[in-house]
């Protein structure tokens, strides 16, 4: 008989908790919106088998000597979401953006929901249950610029017990770009504004090419070196992409690299759903404000564009200030499917990319801004 209680003691039936359950199911939900409804998949789906490891009672599958407990240090010291970064910079075309460089200022303000959002976080200290600190908030914030790996790079450094719902965050509010995106630009955009066709962009030097890389990254080291890490390596992915002389490195960087990361990355941040870690109000109130941040830095791209359409000799179409988040390269996509709309001969995808690029850099810089101050 004591063999049997034993026995039945050391079963999952036995230790499961209701708040493990509810995370297991969260997790199972992830998979769902990654397997059924395409958001984000390559990231959704180790994020949400990663929940359902780490809620497993006794497996001790995230806990220290776990394997998910040593894939997280490839988070806790930053090395994942840079080696992200590296591959994203060898995917990236700069083509669009130095072709027209006033896309830089749509990159830009489309940062503004970031800084915003600091702010609306030490607010919530005022709502009972919320404790938010001057770090805490800066992690939050910062998923506004709609970039995962810079989210979970900031959060790493500044606050890893928030790592879980920030990462979460980040990722879902980059797949729902096509829910969030068109209902704002409608809204802030007339209908003659969303049918301006934009004129032809250059061709872009492979000569321009190399040198923007190099300069950004001497730019960043003199200027805000906090940041140096992010536009560092994104930098390399870049240059080795755009050299032409190292082909096997950079589709080593946009292939095999960039996906055995991704697989280690999405587990390791699942391995900080668990239960005890992630359901709190705290979280609640990062999902709205995260929410919040990514309809701030929308709307703030396209009013940018709008008001630089009414300044510059050649039509600006402010629907292309949307793709300034950094959600790549699927906010420009979003920005050509609503321009289509309204216009079926208005191809805005190459000129959304301008922008789309700009908000890469705009995310990153402004990500070694918060670790500056903060």
């Amino acid at each position: 008989m004591d063999n049997l209680i034993a026995l039945w003691e050391s079963t999952g039936l036995y230790n499961f908790t209701g708040p493990q359950v509810i995370m297991m199911l969260v997790g199972f939900l992830l998979l769902y919106l990654a397997i059924k409804k395409g958001f984000e998949p390559l990231l959704l789906l180790p994020i949400g088998f990663g929940a359902v490891l780490s809620n497993i009672p006794i497996a001790g599958i995230a806990e220290e000597g776990g394997i998910l407990h040593y894939l997280y240090f490839g988070i806790k010291s930053g090395i994942f979401p840079l080696l992200i970064f590296m591959g994203v910079g060898a995917m990236t075309d700069f083509g669009p953006m130095l072709a027209n460089p006033k896309t830089l200022f749509l990159g830009a303000a489309a940062q503004f929901g970031i800084f915003a959002t600091l702010l609306g976080a030490l607010a919530l200290n005022l709502i009972p249950g919320m404790e938010f600190s001057l770090q805490d908030a800066a992690a939050i914030a910062i998923i506004g610029g709609a970039d995962g790996p810079t989210a979970i790079y900031v959060a790493s450094k500044l606050a890893p017990d928030l790592l879980g719902p920030i990462a979460v965050a980040a990722y879902s509010y980059m797949a729902l770009v096509p829910l969030i995106q068109p209902p704002i630009m409608r809204a802030l955009t007339t209908e003659d504004e969303r049918k301006i066709e934009m004129q032809q962009l250059r061709v872009v030097s492979q000569t321009e090419k190399i040198i923007f890389p190099l300069m950004l990254l001497t730019l960043s080291a003199l200027l805000l070196p906090s940041a140096a890490p992010l536009v560092g390596m994104f930098c390399l992915g870049n240059l080795m992409n755009s050299c032409g002389v190292v082909e096997r490195l950079s589709k080593t960087a946009q292939n095999e690299l960039i996906n055995i990361v991704t697989i280690f990355l999405g587990l390791a941040v699942g391995s900080k759903l668990s239960a005890d870690a992630f359901l709190k109000a705290e979280t609640l109130g990062i999902l709205a404000l995260g929410a919040i941040a990514f309809c701030i830095g929308t709307a703030c791209g396209v009013i940018m564009a709008k008001i630089m359409n009414k300044f510059s000799d050649t039509p600006i179409n402010p629907l292309i200030g949307a793709a300034g988040v950094s959600a790549v390269p699927m906010a420009a996509r979003v920005a050509n499917k609503v321009g289509l709309e309204s216009n079926p001969h208005n191809f805005l995808l190459m000129h959304a990319m301008g922008p789309n690029v700009a908000g890469v850099i705009g995310s990153a810089v402004a990500a070694g801004v918060l670790l500056s101050l903060v």
